[in-house]
C-alpha cells in the first residue's frame, strides 16, 4: 500500500509540473574525521594542543557546501565557491591536488554522468553510466525542513578514488603496545624514525547508504551520484560522510544552463581510479624508500 502511494504521489506530481520545471537545493556535507584521528599512529613530537589544532583544520577540511541545480532529467552539482577561511587555504589546496572539487552533471534519462576532477595538477573529465543502486524503500519517516521524506538503504561499492573513504587501519592491542614501546625507546635516544603514512591507510570494500527522500518533490535526483529513487533525496549517509539539503527553491525565475563541463582528458571512472591508485601506489613506495632517509615526504618524523 506504501508503494502504491509513492507511485500516485510521484505521477501527480509530474503531472502538475511544467515542461520548464526547474529546482536548487542547497546541500551540507559533513565527514566524520573523529576515528580517522583516533586511529592515527602516536608521534611523540605532537603535543595535546597541536592535535587538537590538527582535528579541528581536518574538521573543516571536509565541511562543505555544495549546490544542487536540477530539472526533471538532469542535474549540476558543484560545491559553493567562497573565500577560505585564514588557516584553511592549504587544506582548501590539498583537496583540490587530491581529486576534489569539480562540476557533477547526471542525466537520469540518458542514465549517464560527467564529471571534472583535477588530480595532482591534472584535469581529467570523466565520463561513465550512472551507478544503479538496488534501494530497498523502508516504512520510516522523517520530516526535513517543510518536507515529508521516506527512508531508502543500499549497499554500494567504495569509490576508490574519493579521498573521504579512506580509513586509518585499526590497530590491535599488540601493535599499539609496540607501538608505545617504539615511542619510548626513541625518545630515551634521542633517535627518530619516520612514519609512512601511507601504510596506515585502508579501503573498505563497500558501505551501506541510508537515504531520504520526498516524493513531494518528484524529481529522479540527489547530490553527487545519488539517484533512483521516487523524489528528491534530501539526505544521504555513509556512515562517515552525511549530506543534508538545507534549502530548496522550486521554480525560480532565473534559470540555471544544465549541461557539462567539457575540459579535461576523457576517462571512464575505472580509468580515472586507476590513475589514481597507481599514484597512491607510487606515493606509498616513495615513503617507504624514503624511511630511513628522514625525508618523508612532509608526514615530519615520531
Amino acid at each position: 500500500m506504501k508503494k502504491i502511494l509513492f507511485s500516485l504521489v510521484f505521477m501527480a506530481g509530474f503531472v502538475s509540473f511544467a515542461q520548464d520545471f526547474q529546482g536548487m537545493a542547497v546541500y551540507e556535507s559533513k565527514t566524520s574525521t573523529a576515528e580517522f584521528m583516533k586511529n592515527m599512529p602516536k608521534n611523540r613530537d605532537i603535543t595535546p594542543e597541536m592535535q587538537k589544532s590538527m582535528e579541528e583544520r581536518m574538521k573543516k577540511m571536509f565541511e562543505k557546501t555544495f549546490i544542487l541545480n536540477f530539472d526533471r532529467t538532469a542535474s549540476i552539482y558543484k560545491e559553493e565557491e567562497k573565500l577560505d577561511m585564514p588557516g584553511q587555504e592549504s587544506g582548501g589546496r590539498m583537496m583540490r591536488m587530491m581529486g576534489g572539487g569539480g562540476t557533477h552533471y547526471k542525466n537520469v534519462k540518458d542514465k549517464m554522468y560527467i564529471e571534472d576532477k583535477e588530480f595532482m595538477g591534472k584535469e581529467f573529465l570523466i565520463k561513465d553510466t550512472l551507478p544503479k543502486l538496488e534501494w530497498k524503500l523502508e516504512n520510516e519517516t522523517k520530516q526535513i525542513g517543510n518536507y515529508t521524506c521516506f527512508k531508502a538503504t543500499a549497499v554500494k561499492p567504495i569509490d576508490e578514488s574519493d579521498f573521504r573513504n579512506f580509513r586509518m587501519r585499526r590497530r590491535n592491542e599488540d601493535e599499539k603496545a609496540k607501538e608505545e614501546a617504539e615511542m619510548k625507546k626513541d625518545t630515551a635516544s634521542n633517535s627518530t624514525k619516520v612514519t609512512n603514512f601511507m601504510d596506515q591507510l585502508e579501503i573498505p570494500k563497500e558501505v551501506t547508504i541510508t537515504a531520504w527522500y520526498s516524493p513531494e518533490i518528484p524529481v529522479n535526483q540527489g547530490p553527487e551520484n545519488y539517484w533512483g529513487l521516487p523524489g528528491l533525496i534530501l539526505e544521504v549517509n555513509d556512515g562517515q560522510t552525511t549530506i543534508l539539503c538545507s534549502k530548496i527553491v522550486l521554480n525560480s525565475k532565473e534559470k540555471v544552463d544544465i549541461k557539462p563541463v567539457t575540459k579535461g582528458k576523457e576517462v571512464t571512472q575505472k580509468e580515472y581510479n586507476e590513475i589514481v591508485m597507481k599514484k597512491m601506489k607510487e606515493m606509498q613506495e616513495m615513503f617507504r624508500n624514503n624511511r630511513n632517509g628522514g625525508h618523508g615526504g612532509g608526514f615530519g618524523p615520531r
